[in-house]
């Protein structure tokens, strides 16, 4: 069992009828439970119950467990010891008010009855004894052990004793087996639809009884053989199926990982959004700019100590953390069996550029009174020590600023709004303009200037078609493609195909920002075209102008010890990272049975005492190539690979409409197949040939003729060894049959 402080804890209303519709914000010190209770935990909290249908509850089960003190004081007769003689009968009024507060006499006198019947006590004593056989039994669950043959039970037989015994104890262990089954009567279901063995796509669902929440709904990078995929998102079809018990979605912090797939299910599903300001504005904009709106969709700004009850299974609590983005957040998820704790992404900063240090305490508190699970991110895991604060990569950018002569251009994160911050300090100290380049950019800007997370003179900012009217040695440039994103505007300002911005020689570029696991081949390919255009790249590896957002083994060592969880589950990484941090854990005290590296869509079962992997459902990554969502499949990558390896051959064929002869010798075209040095040659020959195959296809006696012969794919692979013959390359085949 997780370790509670045994406290009268109050706790949001329960009722089946609360929904995401009536969420309420709570204070942090409201949600209370005690050891024998199946409530929602409060760490550090104080008050009475606020659930008339959670105290009906306890008092039923004071009841149930011997009565309440009173109820013992006001019996009195019922309350005498029991020594030697038997003890006064009850009547009238007392006898009623000893039955209806004294609970636990009905199932002992039935679990006594059967054999008293056998037993060889006097007519005279049997009602007194059997009254007897009650009070003594009474403290028995407490005490643990048998009736004696002692006081009221002193003239009765072993063997009739022993019976007793027998049945008592085990109508007081099934009662007990009742009572837990009751109490838990559902398990809580944690369901990572993405997140998992990856980096980005991060979406968590949580659902217990008929209330489900999820923590974020991000996108994740195509990888390098997903050709022409703009990006993909999560398999949704488990939430569309059940989103009658979604009570909300809460989203830790704003980057795209988290926030960045919110169009794609918000379409077909509406419910409340949390987070903080930052955040929900994000979102709000992403919502806006996709066309879905935000009808149906109540978007709640959210503080550090906000609580949010969802449903009647789930209230969360927002813990402050530093991130590389405002308003990042972990969550700690009190359900009925036992607290949760989502760390999101965080590191330990105790100098952030703004905003408070992380609240160690708060975590500090959880693990003082028991968290039954938690699920903590994974990406930096590898790393010793602690990462670096934000404020090292400000003091780097007012060195570079200062010894730099022509344009700075730096690329970074569009959400990264205490760099760009920091962009905006250094600027403004050493007498620069700031340009912004990038939808993305100029978006994230807009939203945190709005909100004051951003402090400059507005003469700063300039519009990105001014630059020219500026000296070089006045112009900073903020762009986005730190990550060689093919369409970005720093990717187009290394192959000279931006509209505005040009790279010349001279120019300071600086990548702000560390590869995503995957990206580093397209990163360098830019790094290496910006070298050949004359400018001096400033990246990682050279100088301190990025530091982590994300939390170093020893700052995650900290967080597993100051919240010592039952269970746990590493997240947000790849298989790697998450098995050094499930290592990490077991080194820290948490038995590798109790550790577990989940692939997306498995369903993990937790209760008090137990977790395991019971199912799974569809997690299959989803795939957006321009306005389609989940319609490539693999027939159209490998075709992709093939136009990418060895082009393709188009060859139309004129048949007469009539006869379905063969008008004319077929046409032959190519793109990306043949080098020019022997495309002449190569199309006449196969020409040719394919003329000769296909005239002997029209004088045979077979009954196929050339359209059912193409139809059937004859012709593209006789084509196609043709073609292989000549080159020894496969390219991609399209046949066009015209009818005239």
């Amino acid at each position: 069992m997780v370790k509670t402080q045994n406290r009268n804890m109050s706790v949001p209303d329960t009722s089946d009828g609360a929904k995401y519709g009536n969420a309420v914000r709570l204070p942090s010190a409201s949600l209370k439970t005690s050891d024998n209770s199946s409530n929602f935990a409060n760490p550090g909290s104080t008050g009475k119950s606020g659930s008339s249908r959670r105290s009906s509850r306890s008092s039923s089960g004071n009841s149930a467990s011997g009565g309440t003190e009173g109820t013992r004081k006001k019996d009195g007769a019922a309350s005498r010891k029991l020594t030697g003689a038997a003890p006064r009968s009850m009547s009238g009024n007392s006898k009623k008010k000893s039955s209806s507060n004294s609970a636990p006499k009905a199932p002992a006198k039935a679990a006594m009855s059967k054999p008293s019947k056998k037993s060889t006590l006097s007519g005279s004593t049997k009602g007194a004894k059997k009254s007897a056989f009650a009070e003594e039994a009474k403290d028995i669950k407490n005490s643990g052990s048998a009736l004696e043959k002692k006081g009221a039970f002193a003239s009765v037989p072993d063997d009739v004793l022993s019976q007793i015994n027998d049945t008592f104890l085990k109508t007081v262990k099934d009662a007990e087996k009742a009572f837990a089954s009751k109490k838990e009567k559902h398990k809580l279901k944690v369901i990572p639809l993405g997140g998992m063995q990856e980096i980005g796509k991060n979406m968590t669902l949580f659902e217990y009884g008929n209330d489900i929440i999820i923590v974020d709904v991000g996108v994740a990078f195509p990888e390098e053989s997903m050709l022409g995929v703009d990006s993909v998102i999560q398999d949704y079809t488990y939430v569309l199926q059940n989103k009658d018990k979604v009570r909300g979605i809460f989203l830790t912090h704003g980057h795209e990982d988290h926030i960045g797939s919110l169009p794609y299910l918000m379409r077909e599903l509406k419910c409340p959004l949390y987070g903080g300001k930052l955040t929900i504005e994000l979102a709000r904009h992403k919502l806006m700019e996709a066309g879905v709106g935000t009808r149906g969709i109540e978007l709640v700004y959210c503080a550090a100590g906000d609580t949010i009850k969802a449903g009647s299974s789930f209230a969360v609590e927002f813990i402050r953390v530093n991130h590389s983005i405002a308003d990042a957040f972990a969550f700690a998820i009190r359900t009925p069996i036992g607290n949760v704790i989502h760390t999101g992404d965080f590191k330990i900063d105790f100098t952030p550029i703004n905003g408070d240090p992380i609240d160690l305490g708060r975590f500090a508190e959880y693990g003082r009174q028991g968290v039954l699970l938690m699920l903590a991110e994974s990406t930096n895991v590898e790393i010793p020590g602690s990462s670096p604060s934000e404020k090292h990569v400000g003091e780097s950018f007012q060195r570079i600023f200062q010894n730099t002569t022509g344009r700075i251009i730096i690329a970074t994160f569009s959400s990264h709004v205490h760099r760009m911050q920091q962009i905006f300090t250094a600027a403004e100290m050493y007498g620069r303009k700031v340009a912004l380049i990038g939808r993305s950019m100029l978006n994230t800007f807009s939203v945190a200037n709005s909100l004051g997370y951003i402090t400059m003179n507005p003469s700063t900012l300039i519009d990105i078609n001014d630059i020219n009217k500026y000296e070089p040695e006045e112009v900073v440039i903020l762009t986005t493609g730190s990550q060689a994103e093919p369409m970005s505007a720093l990717s187009r300002m290394a192959f000279a195909s931006h509209r505005v911005v040009d790279i010349h020689e001279g120019d300071t570029v600086i990548l702000s920002a560390h590869p995503i696991p995957g990206n580093e081949k397209p990163i360098y390919r830019v790094i290496n075209e910006l070298f050949r255009r004359g400018a001096h790249v400033i990246y990682e590896s050279l100088a301190d102008v990025h530091v982590s957002g994300h939390a170093y083994r020893d700052e995650l060592t900290l967080i597993h010890t100051l919240v010592k969880p039952k269970f746990f589950v590493p997240c947000h990484g790849e298989y790697r990272m998450l098995f050094r941090h499930a290592a990490l854990a077991q080194r820290l005290g948490t038995p590798e049975s109790r550790t577990f590296i989940l692939n997306n869509g498995d369903v993990l079962e937790v209760s008090q005492d137990s977790a395991k992997i019971a199912g799974f459902v569809p997690a299959a990554p989803v795939l957006i190539d321009g306005a389609g969502a989940g319609d490539i499949d693999n027939r159209v990558f490998r075709d992709r690979r093939i136009l990418a390896d060895d082009g393709v051959v188009s060859v139309s064929i004129v048949l007469s409409k009539v006869s379905g002869k063969l008008l004319c010798p077929p046409s032959m075209q190519s793109v990306g197949f043949l080098f020019e040095s022997e495309a002449g040659p190569i199309q006449h020959e196969c020409s040719q040939k394919l003329y000769n195959y296909l005239h002997r296809l029209e004088s045979s006696k077979s009954t196929k003729s050339i359209r059912d012969a193409a139809e059937s794919h004859q012709i593209r692979d006789a084509l196609k060894s043709m073609l292989y013959e000549s080159t020894k390359r496969r390219p991609l085949i399209m046949i066009n049959v015209l009818e005239i």
